[in-house]
């Protein structure tokens, strides 16, 4: 999905994992360029950018050198660079805990920013903006790889930490030498003190064009070693010679095998090469001298690779369908447009500065309910004593305290522990409240289990409200779910179901 954890590197360190980067012109002003990266998938609401890590965008001039089955395109070696880098967490006058970070501008200028704060900081003559902080993930999946089928948004509700450069193209690009550029984002480590035992990392991910590991290299298709923390090792606009044949390889395969997605053979052996030699030199293209919309991503390739002069600026906006156009071009040559099981993000972008979607801070739902056929004192004497003893997938407990406050310790049978804190309770309600204290990736995380008469039984009712944190949406409602409904369903075992 995109970059999000695209290899075990990244999934180890997710402050540092890059899940995309964008370029395209200012909705604000045509006269001026942004650039976008982001950072942390799955972030939570309390999410802060490493303190000990360069994140940095760079643009190289490029020319294109080929074009049809000889297509390609070669960087320059002039380089424009920003760099953000951000301290630990400090306190305001207020008492706040906030983050403050720098951006240094490719000239040697830089600008002192506040995380999170929406109007970023300028330069004193305004041709540089920048923003780091908190937004709605901007990225959208609804395929599964294996078999590409539809699913909805597998990234629905999810946040991630995002750098948004906005400048005055023409100072700063100069296009008069030339309008098309290449664009990377890295993540750095910061030079340690010496002494320190263990090897240097030159970099721990990268990003250029969308979903190169997770699509291009890791296709699941295509049996082979997991290469996606080698490719992140390379430098960018400049891939290790003895590699290149294997990465080059595993891109033929990978084209080779979407190509025959629907059974019908698009691509001549030429032209699946092609695409791999043009993807293997992977930097996001964008020409600011032409339109770069939301259907303009990959026109610059495409037209390259199919030998025609291309009309658009490329790049990516903020609501671009990178999936899906990507996804068509590989498995039918764009003979028939392959449209995921969703049409947009979480949010749209803005049109205003910082252009990416305020963060998704609204709780999050799973609710359950079972009609028994025991009366309501009998089940709340089983699922009243918050213990939760009688779920079956709990395999042990351990408490500690009593009455309001008190802990419960539950190791699931899955091996995971999880703690929670009674908040409320109303036995002659037959209602209680709890929070999760750990072991669940989420945060406002709180539950109400209740018992209310129906006829000769009775309705238990289970709700959980939670705000996903380092882990996508889905993957905490499914846990949710999961724990919710295997308990209800015990219940019926237990009581019987009412008739």
């Amino acid at each position: 999905m995109s970059d999000h954890v695209d290899g075990p590197r990244s999934i180890g360190d997710p402050t540092a994992d890059l899940t995309d980067l964008f370029a395209f012109t200012s909705p604000e002003n045509p006269a001026r360029t942004v650039l976008a990266a982001c950072v942390f998938p799955s972030a939570g609401e309390d999410a802060i950018f490493s303190n000990v890590i360069d994140h940095s965008i760079a643009v190289r001039p490029v020319t294109v050198a080929g074009v049809g089955n000889a297509a390609k395109f070669v960087p320059g070696s002039e380089e424009i660079r920003f760099s953000f880098r951000f301290e630990v967490l400090k306190r305001d006058a207020a008492g706040k805990a906030i983050q403050r970070g720098v951006c240094k501008l490719p000239d040697g200028r830089e600008l002192v920013l506040t995380v999170n704060d929406e109007n970023g900081a300028s330069t004193p003559e305004g041709d540089v903006r920048v923003f780091a902080g908190l937004r709605s993930d901007p990225f959208y999946l609804a395929w599964t790889f294996a078999e590409l089928k539809k699913v909805p948004n597998l990234l629905q509700h999810d946040n991630v930490l995002v750098m948004v450069v906005d400048f005055d193209t023409r100072r700063v690009l100069d296009p008069a030498k030339g309008s098309l550029f290449g664009a990377i984002a890295e993540t750095v480590p910061l030079p340690q003190p010496p002494g320190r035992i263990g090897h240097p990392v030159a970099r721990i991910d990268w990003i250029g064009r969308p979903e190169q590991t997770n699509i291009r290299l890791n296709n699941p298709g295509v049996p082979g070693d997991d290469i996606r923390d080698l490719w992140n090792q390379q430098t960018p606009f400049n891939i290790a010679k003895e590699l290149q044949p294997m990465f080059l390889r595993r891109l033929t395969d990978s084209f080779r095998n979407y190509d025959m997605r629907d059974g019908k053979p698009d691509w001549t052996p030429e032209a699946l090469a092609a695409n791999a030699n043009v993807f293997l030199d992977d930097f996001l293209l964008f020409d600011v001298a032409k339109p770069i919309t939301d259907q303009s991503h990959l026109e610059i390739e495409k037209s390259t690779i199919s030998g025609r002069s291309y009309q658009t600026g490329g790049g990516r906006t903020v609501d671009a369908n990178v999936i899906d156009i990507l996804v068509t071009w590989l498995v039918n040559h764009d003979r028939e447009f392959l449209q995921g099981g969703a049409t947009q993000a979480t949010k749209p972008g803005m049109k205003v500065f910082p252009y990416f979607a305020t963060p998704n801070m609204e709780l999050q739902t799973v609710a359950g309910s079972v009609e028994l056929a025991a009366a309501p004192e009998a089940v709340w004497s089983v699922i009243g004593q918050f213990n939760l003893e009688w779920h079956p997938a709990v395999a042990r407990v351990r408490l500690t305290g009593t009455g309001i406050g008190q802990l419960r310790a539950l190791g699931t049978i899955d091996g995971r522990e999880i703690v929670e804190r009674l908040e409320e309770i109303d036995s002659a309600k037959r209602w209680y409240r709890y929070a999760l204290v750990a072991g669940v990736p989420a945060s406002r995380y709180t539950g109400t289990i209740d018992v209310k008469p129906n006829g000769s039984g009775s309705i238990a009712d289970w709700r959980v409200d939670f705000l996903a944190s380092k882990q996508p949406d889905i993957v905490v409602r499914d846990m949710v779910s999961t724990l919710i409904n295997t308990g209800l369903g015990s219940l019926k075992l237990r009581f019987g179901a009412a008739r």
